[in-house]
């Protein structure tokens, strides 16, 4: 037999795909021998009692055991290796070991969860205080910000005695809670309802008118009601405090935080007057310290404490809300980190499916129906205040101002005739009512403006008058009762103008007829005639059962006899010559769906 035969393959190319492999090390082996309990197993002989513990490339481990092998410290009576099965000790959430190793025990599994939990152990909360002193220490700068906020607030308050800037307006509307008199305002109510509260506590009597610029009387407590609205703005530096430490901001942090809301000229000088905004920004900076402390009870879901800052919460978005509008930006934020949260928990694969519901649950229940109760509640209480007719009637419809106090629409004969004075109120959304002046249209015709207008006078009153072919009423004849089809011209007392339409372009709505005031009381023309459509009643039902024109109740339409279009105010606003009051037209399509071509009679003025 031959013997063996050498071949020489020469130096392996760089480019070769072949891979040098190291034969394996024991690491494990200085490691054993250098720990104090092991010391005579740093030779050979003695691996039979510990063997070592052989460290392979990672061209030898599949993926699978890379994630399940489990690195921990060695201590007495344990090895480098352990089981998966024995929980290390001292550990959160099984993620981390006593020193701090990441242990894998669950296959990989839920790798979100715990970086989720690692980065949870970077934000921490300060611990709350364990003795008196640390109680002392942590409330300390809070009691020291809270006077220097009260002398901010409160120095000087009311060295100005007069009505300064909006002052105007919601010093006036907590006199009308004062008054109970009705008025309409864009804002929700309640912190209107809390000027007027502070009026009532600081003995107002709701009589003072609140002009711009005017100096205030005797009879007015001003200094007494700013100083109890100002009070908000003074709470909310405490707040800034809490709510930063509750974040796990340092003390120096915390301070910095604090003092910016202590001296922001903006914040301190708006808190100094009657207006909304300083319970505006109280609720929100107390809604942002709610929504922190029920975030720090989120490893303790449904204990009392979650629900009660879960409940707070909700009650805060309901208050800012319901000052004003604006508040929903601080909604917006509790949505987000709400949706943030809920995400987090879908991931959560060890949490119970009837948990998660009930998370949902919860959060429906406090941080959507309660604020929306909150809301509603607070126009509860304004229409159960404002019981009493006052300068807002207008804007509302004419059923709802029959139930005021003090109106007098319980002495409105029932039934409409020729010849009764009325007001005609638009049944659209913001519907006012029919309305002429003097002023003219500086475009079109240029013939008497007409619109409707939000504010009761004598220039919305209109008498219903016959056509130019029949004779005039006759105020010691027959009454003839107003019925569906009769064909009317409406006349406008103050200036006795017809109510007209004609082939011009309205000065807005170009596709409609422009309709003016035109004429007099003997001279008119085609143009003034008007067709009364029926479209239901609210009270007698359809139209079918209507069979005279009732005041209040009776939806009526007024199409035009010479062109077939429809009055109409459609909520567009005219120009500074217009008064900025609403454009009244006279609209070419027939809808009969449209609310803002219904109109009802609303006051009506008959002698006989």
């Amino acid at each position: 037999m031959p013997g063996p035969v050498a071949v020489d393959l020469g130096t392996p190319s760089p480019r070769s795909s072949f891979e040098e492999i190291q034969h394996p090390s024991y690491a494990a082996h200085s490691y054993v021998s250098d720990h104090p309990h092991n010391q005579h197993h740093g030779n050979p002989s003695s691996w039979s009692s510990n063997p070592p513990i052989e460290e392979l490339p990672m061209h030898y481990i599949t993926d699978e055991k890379a994630r399940r092998r489990i690195i921990r410290p060695v201590g007495p009576g344990s090895s480098p290796l352990t089981s998966p099965h024995e929980p290390p000790p001292n550990s959160i959430h099984g993620v981390l070991g006593d020193g701090g190793e990441e242990v894998d025990d669950d296959g990989g599994k839920e790798v979100y969860r715990k970086m989720r939990a690692a980065a949870a152990l970077r934000q921490i909360p300060h611990s709350p205080p364990t003795s008196f002193q640390e109680d002392i220490i942590e409330n300390l700068p809070a009691a020291i910000y809270t006077l220097l906020s009260c002398w901010t607030r409160f120095y000087q308050i009311g060295k100005n005695n007069h009505v300064v800037w909006d002052e105007a307006h919601f010093g006036k509307f907590g006199s009308y809670y004062l008054r109970r008199e009705f008025y309409f305002d864009v804002h929700p109510p309640l912190g209107k309802m809390i000027v007027g509260l502070v009026g009532l506590l600081s003995g107002y009597n709701g009589h003072f008118e609140f002009k711009s610029g005017d100096q205030y009387t005797d009879e007015v407590p001003y200094v007494a009601m700013r100083v109890m609205l100002a009070t908000f703005g003074v709470l909310m530096v405490p707040l800034a405090w809490y709510t930063s430490r509750e974040l796990g901001f340092s003390r120096r942090a915390s301070h910095l935080t604090t003092i910016m809301v202590l001296c922001d000229v903006a914040w301190l000088c708006i808190s100094r007057f009657i207006l909304l905004d300083s319970m505006l920004l109280f609720f929100t900076v107390l809604t942002v310290f709610c929504l922190t402390k029920f975030h720090s009870e989120r490893h303790d879901p449904f204990s009392p404490d979650w629900w009660i800052w879960l409940t707070f919460t909700g009650g805060s978005i309901g208050c800012v809300a319901s000052v004003k509008w604006v508040g929903l930006f601080v909604t917006a934020l509790v949505g987000l980190y709400t949706i943030e949260d809920l995400w987090e928990k879908f991931g959560d694969l060890r949490m119970r499916k009837r948990d998660y519901v009930n998370h949902w649950i919860a959060r429906i229940a406090m941080l959507m129906v309660l604020p929306l109760c909150i809301y509603m509640m607070s126009f509860k209480l304004h229409f159960l205040i404002l019981n009493h007719s006052g300068p807002g009637d207008a804007q509302m419809s004419s059923l709802f101002q029959a139930n005021l106090e003090g109106n007098d629409f319980s002495k409105n004969p029932l039934e409409i005739a020729f010849g009764s004075k009325i007001t005609l109120k638009n049944m659209g959304f913001g519907g006012g009512l029919l309305h002429s002046h003097t002023q003219t249209y500086p475009v079109g015709s240029q013939q008497q403006q007409v619109t409707c207008y939000h504010y009761k006078d004598d220039n919305n009153h209109w008498r219903v008058e016959k056509p130019w072919s029949q004779p005039r009423v006759n105020d010691e004849g027959e009454i003839e009762y107003l019925k569906d089809g009769d064909i009317i011209r409406l006349l406008h007392t103050s200036t006795n103008k017809n109510l007209h339409s004609h082939t011009v372009s309205a000065p807005l709505t170009k596709l409609n007829n422009e309709v003016s005031g035109y004429g007099n009381e003997t001279a008119g023309d085609q143009g003034d005639h008007w067709l009364v459509e029926v479209v239901d009643d609210m009270v007698l039902g359809k139209k079918q059962h209507v069979s005279r024109v009732r005041s209040l109740t009776t939806k009526l339409r007024f199409r035009h006899v010479q062109l077939g279009c429809y009055l109409v105010a459609p909520n567009s606003i005219l120009p500074p010559w217009g008064f900025k009051q609403i454009e009244v037209s006279c609209d070419k399509e027939n809808n009969p769906g449209d609310p803002h071509s219904h109109w009802n009679v609303e006051s009506h003025w008959n002698g006989r």
